[in-house]
Order: C-alpha cells, then structure tokens, then sequence
C-alpha cells in the first residue's frame, strides 16, 4: 500500500510542491529513500525510525521505500523528517489517509519526536497555497511565519505525538497573525549630526528617489553616523515589500520572532567578506549579502578595502536588481534590489585634501582611489564629501534638523512619483529608463547647455548623463516643482564634481 504526503522544498526564495511517496511492502526489512536526497535527506530514516518508536509506536519491521517527488530535483536539508513520518503512520493505519489529504507537513524531527524549526517555511507555505492547499503543519516556531499567508489553516506542532493526537480528538490551535500597525522606534536621528549639510542632503536626495550613494572623507568626520540613520529618513516598506524580505530571510533561516519583517534591511558587511558571502552561494546555495539587503541598504564602509572580485560582482545586480548564482547542484536567482550606501577616505592615511597634513605620495593615493573601477564607480549616482567639522560647529548648541522632519519632504515626494509612474512599472526616479527620461525630464534650453558643458569636461558616459537626469527629477520632486530646471540640474551636476576632484 502506497501513501502520499505533500512537503514542500526551496529553489531560490521561491518554493515548491514535494510528495513524499512511502511504500510499506513485505521483503526482506530495509529503508530506502529515493528522489535525489542529499545527506541531511538520507540520515533522515534514523531520526523517524526513533522518533516514531519514542513516541510509543512501533516501527514496520517491513521493506519500506519512500520517494521524493519530482525526483529529478535535488532534495537537501531535513524539513522532510515530518512528511516521511507521516507517510510511514499513514501506511501503517495509524493515520487516517482521509485526515491528511490536502495538508502539507514540513518540519525536522529529534529522534525522542520534537518538531525543530527549519528554514524556508514562508516560501514553502506561499507555494502551497497557490497549490490549492488548504492546511499546512509546521514547526511551532515556524507558526507566525506561515500564517503571514492569508486564508490558510496553519497548524504549529511541537511534536509527531501532537501532531498524531490532533486527528484523535486534541486539535492543534490555528495559527493567527496579527498585522498591528508598526512603526520604526529608534535612538538613532539625523539631529544627532552636527553639520554635515551637504551629505544630509545627499542622503535626503538618495531616500526620496532610491538613488545610490558615496561618501568620501575623513576618518571621524562622520560619514558611519550618517548612514546608520539612513533608515529613519526611509518610507516606511508597504506589506507586500516587508512579504519579499521575510521570505528571503526565511530562507536564510533568520526570521524574527514576530515573523514579518518590518524595518528596511540595514546590512554592513566587513571589508574582509569574500565573492561569495557578497553574492550569495556556497554549496547549498543561500542568500548573500546583497539579498539581504533586498528593500534596504547595503551599506559598505572602508569601500576601496574590500577586494576587487567582491566589488566588481555588485555591477550587474546594481543594474538588474537580481543575483544568478551557479553551482554544481543548481542555478538559483535571488532578488537584489539593494540601496548602496558606501564610504571611503581620499587616501589611505585619509588626510588627503582635508586641511591636515597627508603622508601620502601621490602614487599611494593614485592606487588606493583605483581599487574603485570607473565602471563601479558609474553605478553610484551620488558622490558627496564629508568634511572635517570646526570646534564652532560641533560645540554649538543650535539644534539640528530632525530625522521625522527629512522623513515629511521625502514621503512628499515619493508620493509624487508613486502617482507619476503608477502606469509605468516603476516607484522612484532612479527607475527611470531612457525612454522615460524622454518623458519626464525634459530640459529647457539653459539646462541643456549646461548640462553639455558638463558631459564634455567630465567626459561622462552615456549612464552618468543619465543619472544627472534622475537626480534632477529627484530634486525638483523634493522641492515640489513639476519641471526640471537649470538649479535641479546644477545641484545634481555638483554631485559628480568628485569624478573630477579624486578620481
């Protein structure tokens, strides 16, 4: 007799369908699991067998057979402990077939019978419902996760006995999210900063229209402080962005305790982090640290001290806002639509340019701004200096302006662009493709002159006169007009002035 129990696997952060087929037959006694199981998989056959044993059962002294299906997919990790089991009980009449029919089990078994929490639930659960699923048994601690998926009973279980008792007569409790209004309570605030005008606004630009950012400047000017606050001058994520950033830190098996992930990603990886850990990878693939920050910031201090090959791999998701990676055991995508936020000093005394004396020879700094390829470099629309502040300034008790105030302008004008581009697939200016720049950034004929003089001293490419473009749209939307002019273009010109000035 055959039994078929639905399960559920990762590819990427998207999830799919998997039946766990157990076949009890008479034979000379074994256990065979069948379907592309890596070694978690296989070593799963110990874990039920005492699992189901301790839990006061006795295990089929029989030929047993169980398949994982589709088999041509690499089943890996042991989320399968759960729907095995309950494929063996449900073949040996322990578990009514009827009960189980249309309810998909997901979950890693101890071997006295807990259900541990495994990664991957929120994906698994999505799948199941678009599969016409209508009851999913998880982990307990995976419960919140799952129930983030409306109109699906979620069932969490410490353990196979709960598990077998809830079809004689002692129901598990539904899971219930509760989607409370949340908002981001921090210490951190941009009044906090003395000075720094100039990179406050850079930061404010970058928040209103997602545009990429680099700080150059000295060591202690401030430059960490002010990207840490980056997140209180962010919109707030919409629910369907915050659903995108918890399935992929469900897959990376990080979820927190209140399930949905609320707060825009902040990810700061050190500068010694490899290709891989940037990228993602490994060989199970996992999120890296550019998916992390999916919705968020990727925030890259000390930027020219990361190595080359972890800095090159960020052009093309800085482009096409998703990461391919390739491995042996599979191609997965992951999303990568990332802010980038990074920090550097002119040289590697980092003095250079500041007033104090640099104990750099020019061939040093020549080298130390060339780990920044030309090609990376043009991927970042904003280039703003951080500069060292006065005795005046830092002691000086006026009051700086507050994070909830930058928030006001840049909401406003999210909002302006959320209403220009509601047909046109994209949210923010830094979207905007040619075509569109066509569309809603046309110039009068003193902007355009100007522009030109730019384009041919600095010899930008063809992307930087298109990023001057965008940030153009960005100012005029924070400073409520409707048409570009000469002073948006001025001000977004003046943050490619570093081209010129370091590199």
């Amino acid at each position: 007799m055959i039994s078929k129990i639905l399960s559920g696997a990762t590819s990427g952060v998207e999830g799919y369908i998997v039946t766990a087929e157990a076949d009890i037959s008479q034979g000379l006694p074994g256990f065979d699991i069948v379907g592309l199981p890596d070694s978690a998989v296989k070593e799963s056959k110990d874990r039920v067998r005492a699992a189901i044993n301790n839990c006061g059962l006795n295990f089929p002294i029989k030929r047993i057979t169980v398949n994982l299906a589709p088999a041509d997919t690499r089943k890996e990790g042991p989320s399968f402990d759960l729907p095995i089991a309950i494929a063996l009980l449900s073949g040996m009449g322990a578990v009514s077939r009827a009960d189980v029919k249309n309810t998909l089990f997901i979950g890693e078994l101890s071997l006295d019978g807990e259900i541990r929490p495994v990664a991957g639930t929120l994906p698994i659960v999505l799948a199941a419902k678009k599969a016409g699923v209508k009851t999913c048994v998880t982990p307990f601690e995976n419960r919140m996760e799952a129930a983030l998926v409306a109109d699906m009973e979620i069932l969490g279980a410490k353990s196979l006995t709960e598990v077998i008792n809830h079809w004689r007569g002692e129901p598990i409790e539904p899971a219930k999210h509760s989607f409370e209004e949340f908002q981001i309570k921090s210490d951190d605030d941009f009044s906090d900063v003395k000075g720094q005008a100039a990179v406050k606004r850079a930061l404010e630009i970058s928040a209103a229209g997602g545009h990429n950012v680099l700080i150059i400047g000295p060591p202690g000017s401030g430059k960490t402080m002010l990207a840490k606050r980056f997140e209180t001058i962010s919109p707030p994520m919409s629910f369907t962005e915050c659903l995108e950033v918890t399935k992929i830190y469900s897959v990376a098996g990080t979820v927190q305790k209140n399930a949905l992930w609320r707060r825009r990603p902040f990810r700061a990886p050190h500068h010694t982090a490899s290709e891989a850990s940037i990228t993602g990878g490994g060989k199970t693939p996992k999120p890296g640290e550019i998916s992390l920050a999916h919705n968020g910031v990727l925030f890259l201090d000390e930027f020219p001290e990361f190595s080359r090959r972890a800095l090159e791999v960020l052009r093309q998701p800085l482009e096409e806002k998703t990461v391919t990676v390739s491995r042996v055991s599979g191609t997965v995508t992951y999303p990568a639509d990332f802010l980038l936020i990074a920090s550097m000093n002119p040289c590697p005394c980092g003095f250079y340019g500041s007033g104090n004396k640099c104990s750099c020879s020019r061939k040093e700094i020549a080298k130390y701004q060339s780990k920044i390829s030309g090609p990376l470099l043009d991927r970042i629309d904003i280039q703003v200096e951080s500069v060292f502040i006065d005795y005046k300034e830092i002691s000086s008790e006026k009051k700086e302006e507050s994070s909830a105030e930058i928030l006001k302008r840049v909401t406003a004008a999210r909002k302006i662009q959320e209403e220009r581009y509601k047909n046109d697939g994209i949210n923010v200016n830094a979207r905007l493709t040619a075509r569109l720049l066509e569309k809603y950034c046309k110039l009068d004929a003193e902007s355009k002159t100007m522009l030109k003089s730019v384009y041919d001293r600095l010899k930008l490419s063809a992307r930087g006169y298109h990023k001057i473009l965008r940030l153009a749209r960005t100012i005029a939307d924070l400073n409520q007009k409707e048409a570009v002019d000469k002073f948006c273009v001025a001000e977004a010109v003046s943050y490619r002035a570093l081209d010129r000035k370091y590199f």
